[in-house]
């Protein structure tokens, strides 16, 4: 028995039937499919199990309402983005258009129209008689959103024909949209997209903001929308990882991202790993970027995937599943460098001295802290610069500093805490080291974790995602999103833009102008 017999519609919440038996149509017409799709057949098949697993699993009564309502979203994300990779990969001429998810009822009328007349480029009949005359008129109406306002945009394009001669009527095309047939304009999709992802609300609370303007959208057609735009913005976040691993100089990090687990009634901790770059502080050419790839677990093999073709030097934490980036058998590349972080170093001491008072912690703390003064001289200087002055004051001091952590690891028993922290700092001795040989290597990785704060705080408000594939919509959209903020380019716009441009049709060839740094607000 297929896996999709085995479920009642009658037993999903009806709130939630619609895009259930959409999934359940659109997994049984791929049956009879081509080749090439059978991946999106395999993909949908799981997330029809994940569907029968939070209805009907023995302990998703233990689900709170939010719960299933954040697992049913990022199903539905999942959903809406499958079925738009099956449709580009299907021409439209061999398998109908899935039928866009529209608002129940009229728009308000209260809500501002703004009407925009799209004439045809020219209104001579073909056959000489003249100018023509208007015999009619298109009209389509889309929700639009702008910060703090809705309206709708009202498309009317007229139709002219000829009263001397029957040679056919002439209208303008329609203007591309990113969902053909649907009510949201790409400033609405923007919006939606910045809200989740920028402003830590989920959909369903996003549905209810609107319903209290008398717009009922439901949860499901929001997941819908960001689903899609999930999908079409993919190759500009691939082209910015591409962008990014031709660096010499990356910071990783990673942060939990918190995963709802239907089937056991609690969640799973997934992981978004950071790649980023920022040269910001040494007046590297390069714009400062980062992208968030999803893991479901920490494994170091993930970090040795995520950096497939990187070759340099890499700042990160003590975190022990780097350790295989270094070795030579390293897939995807020769050995990378790497670079230790001073911050998490001090932090160690810092944990000890704030609840033991150790003077030799205090004392450790105080040897940093000259490091961080000569830092703080030299920041925004050129590489050599920099070198020169880490050369010059900061490697003795460094060297001081081994001397003593030799010193104190022979006085303090290894097992107890503070001997513990002097453990870390010798483990990762020679990549503490790193910074005193390259101008352009940081003396920590304070630049990734201060990218990474935004996710925290979204896993905080929104308390986790819902699904897998949500958390891979997490990361991809996060990417543009932080990449936006920290190029000084403001994230609704650059979205909003971005999507009218995929929308019409922006050349592949031409996608390194979609990049958030290529971002101008009169472009």
């Amino acid at each position: 028995m297929s896996s999709t017999a085995i479920i009642d519609l009658s037993a999903i919440p009806e709130a939630q039937r619609e895009a259930v038996a959409a999934l359940l149509r659109e997994h049984e017409e791929l049956k009879g499919e081509r080749v090439s799709l059978k991946e999106i057949i395999k993909r949908l098949e799981h997330l029809v199990a994940e569907l029968n697993q939070a209805v009907h699993g023995k302990r998703s009564e233990k689900l709170s309402e939010d719960d299933r309502q954040l697992a049913f979203e990022d199903l539905e994300i999942a959903v809406a983005e499958a079925e738009e990779k099956q449709e580009t990969q299907a021409p439209s001429e061999s398998r109908p258009r899935r039928a866009a998810r529209r608002n129940r009822g009229n728009l308000p009328k209260d809500l501002p129209r703004i009407e925009r007349v799209i004439e045809p480029d020219s209104l001579q009949c073909p056959c000489g008689c003249g100018e023509m005359h208007k015999i009619g008129e298109d009209r389509t109406e889309r929700l639009d959103i702008v910060p703090a306002q809705l309206r709708v945009l009202v498309t009317v394009r007229p139709k002219y024909a000829c009263r001397a001669c029957t040679d056919g009527v002439t209208q303008a095309s329609a203007p591309a949209h990113l969902i053909d047939g649907g009510l949201p304009t790409e400033g609405a999709i923007a919006h939606v997209l910045i809200s989740k992802y920028a402003d830590h609300l989920p959909l369903y609370r996003q549905s209810r903001i609107l319903a209290r303007s008398g717009i009922e959208i439901h949860r499901s057609t929001l997941a819908d929308w960001v689903g899609t735009a999930a999908f079409h913005l993919g190759p500009v976040v691939d082209r910015l990882a591409e962008h990014l691993k031709t660096s010499t100089k990356l910071f990783m990090d990673e942060t939990t991202a918190p995963v709802l687990d239907p089937g056991r009634g609690r969640t799973k901790t997934g992981y978004l790993w950071a790649l980023a770059r920022d040269d910001r502080s040494w007046g590297g050419d390069d714009p400062p970027g980062v992208v968030f790839f999803y893991a479901p677990g920490r494994a170091g093999e993930n970090a040795e995937k995520i950096l497939h073709g990187f070759d340099g030097i890499l700042q990160l934490d003590g975190y022990q599943g780097y350790n295989r980036l270094t070795r030579p058998a390293r897939k995807g590349g020769n050995p990378i460098r790497v670079a230790h972080c001073w911050a998490h170093a001090r932090r160690k001491l810092k944990e000890v001295f704030d609840r033991d008072g150790s003077e030799i912690a205090a004392e450790g703390l105080r040897r940093i802290a000259e490091f961080y003064k000569i830092e703080a001289d030299i920041r925004g200087t050129a590489p050599g610069q920099r070198l020169s002055a880490r050369q010059a004051r900061t490697a003795p001091l460094v060297v001081e500093f081994g001397e003593w952590l030799k010193q104190q690891r022979l006085r303090v028993s290894a097992k107890s805490r503070l001997g513990e922290k002097l453990a870390y700092i010798h483990r990762h001795w020679d990549g503490l080291q790193t910074f005193l040989h390259d101008g352009r290597v940081e003396i920590d990785s304070n630049s990734v974790e201060n990218l990474i704060r935004p996710i925290a705080l979204n896993r905080k408000n929104a308390l986790f995602a819902g699904h897998d594939e949500g958390g891979r919509a997490w990361g991809r959209i996060a990417s543009l999103i932080e990449t936006a903020k920290i190029n000084g380019v403001e994230p609704f716009a650059y979205l909003k833009t971005t999507l009218e441009a995929i929308a019409a049709g922006h050349p592949q060839g031409r996608i390194d102008e979609l990049l958030p740094w290529n971002f101008k607000p009169s472009s």
